[in-house]
């Protein structure tokens, strides 16, 4: 089959759906990429995809643009004329499920995570749900990363229970994520995120200040990337001031996270709602204790007590008491909590669950097409 897979960026595919990637190709379909070109790219075509480049800003809504990019995709799509096309991220499944409709094309679609319009209600919110109430009547399948994001579209009516089905977020490869112990002198928390108010970025720094009034002596780190264009992003000057005044390390952005967390004693991540957090499936890869705020996908990778602590969410004053908790709690009862971390990734997110997933249902769709008439009428 020709399978389409399209992304907001080529960054994104590389990193995040490579193993999908692979299962296609191995299996002798045929896989195109749609995304934005950029240095990642080269990558996808040397792993031997064939890629298209396409205009896409995933960092807001303007009309304009978006009606563009309908008929940009849809010009690709009738072109390349794929048996499937496989949708992820906000913008790609609504307007990439349109242009598909249209053409009459198959379309599986992935909600990576709701994202800012769900957090809030108002116009852009109301709007973000009628697109997709619209366009979520067309696809064969909408895979969610969590069953709260599953269940909220469902009772909001957005789509029909039959498509739906959840994955463990991308999954993970627990070959490239390996335990690997370290003994720092001094307690080391990481913070891992695009910087963005809604990934609790805020909270972090205002527990932070709480710990050092206490005296507690701990070093706090932050890696990922600075987003000031992004509508929720943190200015450039407000992360440098934190710097300055000795709240955080900054890290600075990497294209291997591994070194880091292999560094650190604690993964921390107050966000607000996930779809399902790669950082945390990475930290508990390689056996760290995490602390999370409870919802939803952050609990569906870290159980209370069982391997790292779940605080409230948009509590600073709870954050803090749960990280002080986590750097008093004997190594030895750390190293438990990681370890079965550990065990919970390479049972229920393994990236080989995700990529079974998806075969599972090409398959099916496959089969669906090459049906006899009869059986077809039959089947339906």
């Amino acid at each position: 089959m020709r399978v389409a897979i399209v992304l907001n960026t080529s960054w994104n595919i590389y990193n995040f759906r490579m193993n999908l990637v692979k299962a296609l190709l191995d299996q002798g379909h045929e896989v195109h990429t749609i995304a934005p070109f950029d240095h990642y790219t080269y990558r996808l075509i040397e792993a031997g995809c064939k890629h298209h480049d396409v205009k896409m800003d995933s960092r807001g809504a303007n009309i304009i643009k978006d009606l563009a990019l309908i008929f940009e995709l849809g010009l690709i799509y009738f072109k390349l004329k794929p048996d499937v096309v496989l949708h992820f991220t906000v913008k790609p499944n609504i307007y990439g499920t349109l242009a598909a409709a249209v053409l009459r094309i198959p379309v599986i679609n992935n909600v990576c995570g709701l994202g800012t319009v769900f957090l809030k209600e108002g116009i852009v919110s109301k709007i973000a749900k009628l697109l997709y109430k619209i366009s979520f009547r067309f696809p064969q399948r909408v895979f969610f990363q969590n069953p709260e994001d599953k269940q909220l579209f469902i009772d909001k009516k957005l789509v029909t229970t039959c498509v739906t089905d959840v994955l463990p977020g991308s999954g993970i490869n627990v070959s490239e994520f390996t335990p690997a112990p370290v003994k720092n002198e001094v307690f080391t928390f990481l913070f891992i995120s695009r910087l963005i108010y809604d990934k609790g970025i805020v909270e972090y720094i205002e527990a932070i200040k709480t710990l050092r009034e206490f005296g507690i002596s701990a070093r706090f780190q932050l890696l990922g990337a600075k987003d000031p264009k992004h509508k929720r992003g943190l200015p450039v000057e407000v992360i440098n001031a934190w710097v300055k005044e000795g709240y955080i390390e900054y890290l600075g952005k990497t294209d291997d996270v591994r070194p880091y967390i292999n560094q650190a004693d604690c993964v921390v991540l107050p966000s607000y709602r996930e779809g399902s957090p790669r950082s945390l499936m990475e930290a508990a890869c390689m056996a760290k204790p995490i602390v999370a705020t409870d919802v939803p996908g952050c609990r569906q990778i870290v159980e209370d007590g069982f391997n790292g602590l779940l605080c409230n969410v948009q509590d600073a004053g709870d954050l803090a008491a749960k990280m002080l908790i986590m750097s008093k709690i004997p190594s030895q009862i750390r190293q438990q909590m990681g370890e079965r971390g550990r065990r919970k990734m390479e049972v229920e997110f393994s990236d080989t669950v995700v990529a079974t997933k998806y075969l599972d249902a090409i398959n099916v769709l496959n089969n669906h097409v090459h049906m006899p008439a009869s059986l077809l009428k039959e089947a339906s």
